[in-house]
C-alpha cells in the first residue's frame, strides 16, 4: 500500500499526556481533521489532552488508561484503541519515556530499573504490539520517539541512554522487518527538549521546543524519513561523536 504520509486520518498515541507527542497530533489535526485514541496512565492528564484535541477541531477523541509496566494488558490496550477508530489506524506514535536519575552509576538502583522497565521493556512490548496491528492490516506508520542521547550512551545519562538505544535498534528492526509488508518505521531523535520531564535542568545546546519536533515529523512524514532529527543538525554532530575514539569520548563532559 502506497505511504500516505501525514494525511492519514486515524491516529493511536502511546503515551498520550506526552507533551511531544501532543504536539505532533496538534500539527496534524491543523492540517486536517482526525480520528485520535489516546493511551496513557494518567486518567486526569489523558482528559486533559482529549479536552485540547477536540478545542483544537479533532473530530473524535478517546482515551484509554494502560501503563507500560503492566505489559500484559498491552494487547488488549491496542485492541481497543483500534476498534474505537473503527478497526484500523493509519499512524501510531509511541512516546512512552521516564527521564529517572541522571549520572554514571546510579546511586537509585530501584529507579535506574524503572526507567529500563517503562523506556525499553514497557515501551519495546507496546511498539512490538502496535507493529503486529499495522502488519496484520498491512498499512500505516509507527512513528517511535527515540532519543539522541540513545547514539551513543554517555557518561551524563547512563541509564537513559541505554534504554533509549535498545528502543531504537528494535525501532529499526521492526521497520526492516516490516518494510515490504506496507508498514513504515519512523525514528524520531530529538536532543534536548523544553518539557515538563526536562524542567530544570540545564538546556543543552541545539534545544527545541516540543512544536520544533512536531514540524519535524510532518516533513519526515511526507518526504518519506526512516529517521528524524529534531533539530536536523543533530545529525552531523552525532556523526562526529559516533567516531570519536573511547578514550577522548569518555573525557568529553556531556
Amino acid at each position: 500500500m502506497i505511504d500516505a504520509g501525514s494525511s492519514g486520518r486515524r491516529i493511536v498515541v502511546i503515551g498520550g499526556t506526552s507533551e511531544i507527542a501532543r504536539a505532533i497530533v496538534g500539527a496534524l489535526v491543523a492540517a486536517a481533521p482526525r480520528e485520535v485514541a489516546l493511551l496513557g496512565r494518567d486518567r486526569l492528564r489523558l482528559a486533559q489532552a482529549a479536552e485540547e484535541l477536540t478545542r483544537a477541531g479533532c473530530e473524535q477523541v478517546s482515551t484509554i488508561e494502560i501503563d507500560a509496566d503492566d505489559t500484559d494488558e498491552h494487547d488488549a490496550a491496542l485492541a481497543t484503541a483500534f476498534e474505537r477508530l473503527g478497526g484500523a489506524a493509519d499512524i501510531v506514535i509511541v512516546a512512552v519515556g521516564l527521564l529517572g536519575e541522571r549520572g554514571g552509576l546510579p546511586q537509585d538502583v530501584k529507579g535506574a530499573l524503572d526507567v529500563l522497565r517503562v523506556n525499553l521493556v514497557g515501551a519495546g512490548s507496546l511498539l512490538i504490539q502496535a507493529a503486529r496491528r499495522l502488519d496484520a492490516q498491512r498499512h500505516g506508520t509507527l512513528i517511535v520517539l527515540s532519543s539522541v542521547a540513545g547514539e551513543r550512551v554517555r557518561r551524563s545519562n547512563v541509564v537513559y541512554g541505554a534504554a533509549k538505544a535498545g528502543l531504537d535498534g528494535l525501532a529499526q528492526g521492526l521497520g526492516d522487518a516490516l518494510h515490504d509488508h506496507g508498514v513504515r518505521v519512523m525514528v524520531v531523535r530529538p536532543g534536548f527538549v523544553h518539557t515538563r520531564m526536562t524542567h530544570g535542568l540545564r538546556a543543552a545546546p541545539l534545544s527545541v521546543a516540543p512544536e520544533d519536533v512536531a514540524r519535524a515529523v510532518l516533513r519526515g512524514l511526507d518526504r518519506g524519513d526512516a529517521v528524524v532529527w529534531a533539530p536536523a543538525s543533530l545529525r552531523w554532530l552525532m556523526l562526529v561523536l559516533r567516531a570519536l575514539p573511547r578514550r577522548i569520548f569518555r573525557r568529553i563532559p556531556l
